[in-house]
């Protein structure tokens, strides 16, 4: 999900976490880069009093299995109780996690990672190269049924492709402990953002004895698994909450000044509101229109817009109507998104006529950004979705179609999907809207079964770079699960892949190329909006980075300070 992850999920719906991007996680509407106006505050003064943190959640966590993570919330957790290679800390930069140093060859493809002696698990058991190697071939093992597994290692690391399609023995995946304390990764082609992408869950290392030993049980409970991040999950109750616990065993310890942090579950914003002014929570949900109203004065309100978008999925296989690409034109067009963005939401999010994010990526010669070429696509007109609707009723032989809408049982989600259901219905005769609420694991569920229409789904980048939404949307590709196939686009994404790897121009234009393609020609998907979010939050909890890509937050350097 971010990171060269994905990241990204996909996502939740909307609240904290909705889709993939759990409790926040993004770049502030001011910076793209760093603290500034509209971020979390920084670090000021030392920590003082009880060091817990109090926050909110708005799904329980899907799967605590790395190789199995999918959505922001599960990697939110991961990211925190435990540790790949190298993590990210303030402003997004790469720091030390397990790897101490690493060297590179000259053609970009083999990569040689040194690992510290000093980390451990929480059982005790020393981490090494050999449980980068367990995990990484269990997350493109075909019998344990990865989907992050191969969305991220296909293309990227030697063999994964073969390996994932149960082509080649685990084996041949392009990863070695050369000794304890010694990687190395050999690469299909040279990977920009390989650094950055060793900090997605999907990378973490596994403790072959210990999930071997749990058998179907890991994962399952706090109690099966052993962790070698910052924190532990010390208590999981499901549907409920979960808490984490500073990790004595963890090598760097004496940074970790948070002694707990406590996660409930809360799916209405109201809800999540009262808990903080009641002061049992420390920050608020992402607030929803009235509420941003109600505390627009608030000095503790902060704001900020996040590289990640929303937008409806169209399953070409199962309705026919999707199948019929002036049915979805006309979809795409006909929800008024500037009033869904500044008034139903009216929280920070911005209309999306697009695929990439604002603000997100620079074309590396011109420094424009990526949206500067095309600008949008399908923007609302309800009179042009109206002609595009006739004609594809025309086409279908029919004056009515019925479509059901997937969507999240969040307060947020429920009220965002009504007032599409009637944009919907009002501005295209003859359908009718059926609206399916469901919890987001379920959704997650329906979404890897194809058991949808269209679905209101979203994502976050998983590393910096557009490929992390282009990918999304190769034909048969493990988050494209609509049945969009177009040979021009994936055409053009094998180009940025292989041949186009050394060329960052070619290989930036031809993502631009291929946006287009998906949006103005197939309207594969319709964009809805790119987030933003508001909080409120206490300024005595200080230092905790929200990221633009990949899990969403990092509570290492967090604290407490100056709390009456």
């Amino acid at each position: 999900m971010k990171k060269s992850k994905f990241l990204l999920l996909l996502a939740l719906s909307l609240v904290l976490s909705v889709f993939l991007a759990a409790c926040g996680g993004g770049n502030s509407s001011q910076n793209n880069s760093g603290k500034g106006e509209g971020q979390p505050p920084a670090g000021e003064g030392e920590a003082t009093g009880p060091q817990v943190l109090n926050v909110l959640d708005s799904a329980e966590i899907p799967t605590m299995d790395t190789v199995k993570g999918t959505d922001a919330v599960a990697f939110n957790v991961m990211n925190n109780v435990f540790e790949g290679l190298y993590r990210l800390s303030e402003n997004d930069e790469v720091v030390e996690g397990i790897a101490k140093e690493h060297k590179a060859s000259e053609d970009g493809l083999v990569y040689t990672f040194t690992l510290r002696e000093d980390a451990v698990w929480s059982n005790g058991d020393p981490v090494t190269a050999k449980d980068f190697v367990y995990g990484w071939q269990r997350a493109v093992d075909p019998t344990v049924g990865s989907e992050y597994g191969p969305y991220m290692m296909n293309g990227k690391i030697k063999n994964a492709e073969k390996v994932s399609a149960g082509e080649l023995p685990l084996e041949e995946l392009g990863v070695k402990a050369l000794d304890d304390y010694t990687l190395e990764v050999t690469l299909e082609q040279p990977v920009a953002y390989f650094e950055s992408l060793m900090t997605f869950p999907t990378f973490f290392p596994q403790h072959q004895g210990f999930v071997e030993e749990q058998g179907e049980n890991y994962a399952l409970e706090a109690e099966n698994l052993v962790y070698n991040g910052p924190f532990v999950l010390s208590k999981w109750e499901h549907e409920v909450g979960w808490t984490m616990t500073k990790n004595d065993k963890y090598w760097d310890k004496d940074t970790v000044k948070l002694d707990e942090i406590n996660v409930k579950v809360v799916k209405e914003v109201s809800t999540g509101v009262n808990l903080y002014t009641a002061k049992q929570i420390d920050i608020s949900p992402g607030l929803t229109s009235e509420f941003v109203d109600l505390y627009k004065e608030d000095p503790n309100l902060i704001q900020y817009l996040e590289p990640t978008i929303f937008w409806f999925k169209m399953n070409q296989t199962k309705n026919e109507a999707l199948a019929n690409v002036n049915i979805r034109k006309a979809l795409s067009m006909a929800f008024n998104k500037e009033d869904l963005a500044k008034v139903v939401l009216n929280n920070g999010s911005v209309p999306a006529n697009f695929s990439v994010p604002v603000e997100f990526v620079q074309h590396p010669e011109s420094g424009d950004d990526f949206r500067d070429k095309f600008g949008d696509f399908n923007k609302f007109d309800a009179e042009k979705a109206k002609e595009f609707w006739e004609k594809g009723l025309e086409e279908l032989g029919t004056d009515a179609v019925t479509i059901e809408i997937l969507g999240g049982d969040t307060e947020t989600a429920k009220n965002m999907q009504q007032y599409l259901q009637n944009q919907f219905e009002t501005n295209l005769p003859g359908l009718t809207i059926e609206l399916k609420e469901v919890p987001f694991a379920q959704r997650l569920d329906l979404d890897s079964a194809m058991d949808y229409d269209m679905q209101l789904a979203g994502w976050g980048p998983d590393y910096l770079d557009a490929i992390s939404f282009a990918n999304l949307w190769i034909t048969d590709g493990g988050n494209n699960k609509m049945g969009y196939s177009n040979p021009e686009y994936d055409k053009l994404l094998n180009d940025v892949m292989t041949t186009y790897a050394n060329d960052p121009v070619k290989r930036f234009e031809a993502m631009q190329e291929a946006e287009r393609i998906l949006l103005e020609e197939d309207a594969a998907i319709a964009p809805i909006y790119q987030r933003g979010t508001t909080r409120l939050w206490q300024p005595y909890v200080q230092n905790v980075y929200k990221h633009n890509f990949g899990p969403d937050f990092s509570y290492k350097w967090a604290y407490i300070s100056g709390k009456e």
